[in-house]
């Protein structure tokens, strides 16, 4: 179940920080605007899919929001705390641009290592009733 949840997780910090970087580093931003962005974009998708499950439950809105928030705000949070300091310390990574493989390996190291160290926090938060836990009880 954790490996459900932290590849779930995954999905939405993916999206958001693959988004985030494309559209930071083609507009030619700085790495601190480019990073903030693609943390936001990453927690906006990662609560979006979770979300988007228990809304189809057929629960309210408001509901649906708390229940994401409380599934996944911390496995958002270690997630991107783990791939962006792994692109912060990866020699260059941080100067990379789209065009240098650099780039493309580097955030994708950074996401698999995210998620080696994230799988343990949901595991420990599911056994513990919560996390991920709180959206079981919307699916069918």
């Amino acid at each position: 179940m954790a490996v459900q949840a932290t590849l779930h997780c995954l999905t939405g910090c993916a999206i958001g920080e693959v988004l985030g970087m494309v559209v930071g580093t083609a507009f030619g931003w700085g790495n601190l605007p480019t990073t903030l962005l693609a943390i936001v974009l990453a927690f906006f998708f990662g609560y979006s899919l979770t979300m988007r499950g228990v809304l189809k439950a057929g629960v309210d809105l408001r509901t649906a929001l708390r229940v994401a928030l409380a599934a996944d705000t911390l496995s958002i949070a270690v997630m991107e705390l783990i791939d962006n300091g792994t692109i912060l310390v990866w020699p260059a990574a941080v100067d990379a641009q789209l065009g240098d493989a650099l780039f493309w390996i580097s955030l994708a190291v950074s996401l698999v290592i995210a998620f080696v160290v994230t799988t343990p926090v949901n595991k420990w938060t599911i056994g513990r009733g919560k996390g991920h836990a709180v959206v079981h009880q919307y699916h069918h």
